[in-house]
């Protein structure tokens, strides 16, 4: 065959193949080809989504943190206040039950003291009997004296 001949068949196939391509070939091509670009823009696109995300709970995060700081400190200063309040309340409760204990033994000692007033005054009322008997050399009757006796107490 001649040389224009070779060249017009090797054309004519070359057209076939080539709309042999563009009709069969090149599509399913292109479609994996926009598909496989789909999935990488979705994925681009969620990377920024999650990156947000990420942000956005990193904020909350920190917004959390820090009310539960404050929380702490409001808590921490109330339990300093209680705590004054509890000591405040126990010095009152001691200096109250000192008052207490001072009054009961300060009734205690004026009863004691009005207990030895009175021993004293029995005594000093029987030395007195002893002395007067010995002064008059005879015995007094305490039951018949009684009366006197108890003046004797009275003035002492």
């Amino acid at each position: 065959m001649n040389l224009n001949a070779t060249l017009f068949v090797q054309c004519g196939v070359f057209f076939i193949l080539a709309v042999f391509t563009m009709k069969f070939v090149w599509p399913p091509l292109m479609g994996a080809l926009d598909e496989r670009a789909k999935k990488i823009a979705d994925g681009l696109a969620a990377a920024d989504k999650a990156r947000q995300t990420l942000q956005d709970g990193a904020k909350e995060a920190q917004a959390a943190l820090n009310s539960a700081r404050e929380e702490g400190q409001k808590q921490i200063i109330n339990a300093e206040k209680r705590a004054a309040l509890i000591v405040d309340e126990a010095k009152n409760t001691a200096a109250a039950e000192a008052a207490r204990i001072i009054a009961a033994a300060q009734a205690d000692a004026e009863n004691q003291v009005t207990k030895a007033r009175e021993e004293l005054r029995d005594q000093v009322a029987t030395l007195a009997v002893k002395g007067a008997e010995q002064i008059l050399k005879r015995e007094v009757n305490a039951s018949a004296h009684a009366d006197l006796l108890n003046q004797l107490k009275t003035e002492l």
